[in-house]
């Protein structure tokens, strides 16, 4: 960190930040020199910058747009790409990720489209989740009494699928995710490692198996589980460390079996 100011006891640090003012529109640089104390993180940087919005060279400017929500790593908004890398911006400690000239580097995600500086739109991350029925099946709220028993082993293995939080950490890593694919063309295009896991944890559910099937013939065809050219970058940028390749290959497996349960049935 930088020497304080003389306006402030605090030191400082340069925040470089890749803006951009709509869908569509031209990228460009600013750079904010902001005070920090101990324990800040990207979040409270941006926080800073939008009460005291003036780049590096004097020229007043607008707050920066970005998406953030529960700033304990689980609701998955502020995700970017911090220093050439992606990860959440809630958990990015300035003093861990500080470069050795004194910078941090913000980017949005290349993956998804820009709404507005460092805020994307992840429409198509949910659409995948709708693609696979990524969800449990109950009709009505009347007490369906108790539910059936689970066992430990299955109970841990859905406790790690189950932390997945929709980021997008995975697609910004994963090279089959095309960017440029529109809404039209969703269908065909790779669903992502994220909507794989979230099909196998809800086929692991004794009650959500009841779309089992119908997950399975989600990600059989084109844009499914055999599009995935196994580059294993998802697994490796995934902050809960979820096994995503581990479910790759299980919902790969379903697939075979359930196309040669098919062609000897019909």
């Amino acid at each position: 960190m930088v020497a304080p100011t003389a306006k402030s006891s605090a030191p400082t640090v340069r925040i470089r930040i890749k803006r951009q003012d709509g869908p569509g529109g031209s990228a460009r640089w600013e750079t904010f020199d902001v005070p920090i104390e101990p324990g800040a993180n990207v979040i409270s940087c941006l926080q800073w910058i939008a009460a005291n919005p003036r780049t590096v060279e004097g020229t007043d400017t607008t707050p920066v747009v970005y998406d953030s929500g529960c700033l304990e790593e689980v609701c998955g908004a502020c995700t970017m790409v911090i220093n050439g890398g992606v990860r959440q911006s809630c958990t990015a400690l300035i003093e861990n990720i500080v470069d050795e000239n004194n910078t941090v580097t913000l980017e949005p995600m290349s993956s998804f489209p820009v709404v507005r500086d460092l805020a994307v739109d992840r429409a198509r991350l949910f659409a995948a989740l709708e693609r696979v029925r990524a969800w449990v099946p109950i009709d009505g709220t009347y007490d369906l009494g108790a539910g059936p028993m689970e066992s430990p082993k299955v109970q841990l293995t859905r406790y790690e699928l189950s932390q997945c939080m929709s980021c997008g950490c995975c697609l910004e890593a994963c090279p089959q995710f095309n960017l440029q694919a529109d809404e039209e063309a969703w269908s065909e295009e790779f669903v992502g490692p994220h909507a794989i896991s979230q099909a196998r944890l809800f086929n692991l559910h004794e009650t959500g198996k009841i779309l089992a099937d119908e997950r399975v013939d989600a990600i059989s065809g084109v844009g499914g589980v055999s599009d995935c050219g196994n580059a294993q970058n998802c697994v490796k940028v995934c902050p809960k460390e979820i096994p995503l390749t581990e479910s790759i290959a299980a919902m790969g497996r379903a697939v075979t079996v359930r196309s040669i349960r098919r062609f000897f049935t019909g």
